[in-house]
């Protein structure tokens, strides 16, 4: 069973930077695309980032620029390393494993809060 656990939101003011982390376990993780994404109160789960197994990214509009996805397959981890955050990145931040489909194949955790705000 895939298991993912993310960890690293907190309270930042505008402008400002986290860096969440996402291990998982369960999967050879070296193989498989993973994917990072939130969901704000009263709105549909969105996608964030996209890194494939070969390193190859893509990410939202809307954090272009300023969302960095990496990846390190030595440690099962996933990373995404925000930047000049906004008021509206605010959202429980996940990470998947997406399948076929647009299925995933972990169970959706806890997921990691962020909230950004003066």
């Amino acid at each position: 069973q895939v298991q993912l656990v993310e960890s690293g939101g907190g309270l930042v003011q505008p402008g400002g930077s986290l860096r969440l982390s996402c291990a998982a376990s369960g999967i050879t993780f070296r193989i498989y695309t993973m994917g990072w994404y939130r969901q704000a109160p009263g709105k549909q789960r969105e996608t964030v980032a996209l890194i494939s197994s070969l390193g190859s990214t893509d990410y939202a509009d809307f954090v272009k620029g300023r969302f960095t996805i990496s990846r390190d397959n030595a440690k099962n981890t996933v990373y995404l390393q925000m930047n000049s955050l906004k008021p509206e990145d605010t959202a429980v931040y996940y990470c998947n494993v997406p399948g076929s489909g647009g299925g995933f194949l972990g169970r959706w955790g806890a997921g990691t809060q962020v909230t950004v705000s003066s």
